[in-house]
């Protein structure tokens, strides 16, 4: 979904792991630890992590090649043994959990030029008014995905050429970028409309999140996922706002952003367009929203990555600060992605549902590593 900068550099988990004390090499590296050594691991309620590990495990195993993908390759078969190991275990009790991983994985400090910081942010399952029917107030569209929204991968014209989905149109034969955000609002565009909202800013703060819960006007709620994008890259409304001198640096969480645009509506949709990114949602009978990896979320417990380097189902240990500075020493797994997700030492917390979570997941922005933790198979 975004231009990373692949480093084809040597990962070296099996013939000269790096040992701790020893120097950390320039590009994406590893260097094997100690559970004893992982900040916080004897204090996690790993309870609440199973549900979590065992989605991913069913993601696995109905598409173990998402493994193969990043810097950060771990063997399929090996993955899975240990989801079957877990499986049998049949229990949610912390210290039988804790004794579980310490059996079955080895965690690995994460590096990147021989640094093991990186940044956290976070985010959230964002809500809005809809309905399913134009009418009132209910007449902004949430479109579903394109009719005429066409996707290659160039490594399927040649096994030389890079492992790129490029997302477009067809005009006069030629494969051509699809509309920008300015484009679809101001002309439309060929595609289903799943629902109409009643406020474009919600709208436009669901394509950022990927997904919503829509409360109907008839009192039901559904939830509305990603579907596809529009291909174009993300341009983030916070930053456009403070270079502009619209908003203060200090005062750009989510909801100080959302309020801003709620207040400057008119003024609002030209800056919201110079986003291009534009986000085609699916309904969802789902009992959260859905990840990269095909499965739920789980607040608190799922992490978005860039894949370049960690492969999605990897599980992560996190040490970072949440966004009131308390400290946010926990076990992840790696769920799924975003635009602005890039780098070996980034990750998107998520929250959870609701204003609680937009409260939290607004201002998060925090200095942190994770660790690896590698099947021992």
């Amino acid at each position: 979904m975004k231009k990373y900068a692949l480093l084809f550099l040597p990962f070296l988990i099996f013939a000269c792991t790096p040992q701790k004390h020893t120097k950390v090499q320039d590009g994406f590296a590893l260097q094997k630890i100690s559970f004893n050594d992982l900040p916080g691991f004897e204090a996690d309620d790993l309870s609440s992590f199973s549900n979590a590990y065992r989605l991913a495990c069913d993601a696995v195993k109905n598409k173990p090649s998402v493994l193969d993908r990043g810097e950060l390759k771990i063997n399929q078969n090996a993955y899975l043994n240990a989801c079957l190991k877990f499986e049998k275990l049949q229990t949610t009790e912390p210290k039988a959990l804790r004794a579980f991983f310490k059996r079955n994985f080895t965690p690995y400090a994460v590096f990147y030029n021989g640094s093991d910081t990186g940044q956290f942010t976070s985010y959230y399952e964002a809500e809005l008014r809809a309905s399913k029917t134009k009418h009132g107030k209910y007449k902004y569209p949430i479109y579903g995905r394109p009719n005429d929204l066409v996707e290659i991968n160039l490594k399927d014209f040649g096994k030389d050429l890079p492992d790129k989905r490029i997302l477009g149109r067809v005009e006069n034969g030629k494969l051509t970028p699809y509309y920008t955000r300015a484009q679809i609002e101001q002309k439309g565009v060929d595609a289903p409309i799943i629902l109409w909202g009643d406020d474009k800013t919600d709208i436009f703060l669901m394509q950022i999140q990927g997904s919503a819960v829509a409360l109907l006007d008839d009192g039901t709620s559904l939830r509305v996922s990603y579907a596809d994008n529009n291909g174009h890259p993300f341009v983030g409304i916070g930053s456009l706002l403070i270079k502009k001198g619209l908003i203060k640096k200090g005062h750009s969480s989510m909801n100080q952003i959302r309020d801003w645009l709620k207040e400057n509506a008119k003024e609002a949709d030209i800056h919201m367009q110079e986003n291009p990114r534009f986000i085609f949602h699916k309904l969802s009978e789902a009992t959260g929203p859905i990840g990269a990896l095909g499965v739920p979320l789980t607040a608190g417990r799922s992490l978005a990555v860039d894949q370049n380097f960690i492969p999605l189902g990897t599980l992560l240990w996190l040490d970072t600060t949440g966004p009131s500075g308390e400290s946010l020493q926990k076990m992840m797994v790696a769920q799924d992605i975003g635009s602005a997700i890039t780098g070996p030492i980034r990750g998107d917390y998520f929250w959870g549902h609701g204003e609680e979570a937009l409260l939290q997941a607004g201002r998060m922005n925090s200095a942190g590593k994770f660790y690896a933790l590698v099947p021992n198979d």
